[in-house]
């Protein structure tokens, strides 16, 4: 009897322990993937991405945009607010929804 106890408190040792030692390789191998350097066309893409938002914050918009682009986008701009009635283009519209005017109605 007491080696059948001994035999089940041991399984549930082992289920206890290969659980957690599941779980602990599960995390150190996402730690360790995160720790480790990035794969080389990760890397790549990354750095360019970095370097883009460098130059578009020092130039102040688009990178390497020349006078076609500014003269095309202005002609766009005119477009738009000869079509849609002027204003702001830039800035997001401003929505008003006043409230209804309801009127009684007299049943009979």
């Amino acid at each position: 009897m007491a080696l059948h106890r001994l035999f089940q408190l041991s399984s549930l040792f082992r289920s206890a322990v290969t659980v957690t030692l599941r779980r602990n390789i599960g995390l150190s191998a996402v730690l360790f993937n995160k720790a480790k350097d990035l794969d080389p066309v990760q890397k790549l893409f990354l750095d360019k991405i970095r370097e883009y938002n460098t130059k578009a914050k020092a130039a102040g918009g688009v990178v390497e945009a020349g006078p076609a682009y500014q003269k095309n986008l202005t002609e766009e701009m005119t477009k738009l607010q000869r079509l849609y009635g002027g204003g702001d283009l830039t800035k997001f519209p401003d929505f008003k929804f006043p409230e209804p005017k309801l009127e009684e109605v007299a049943t009979k």
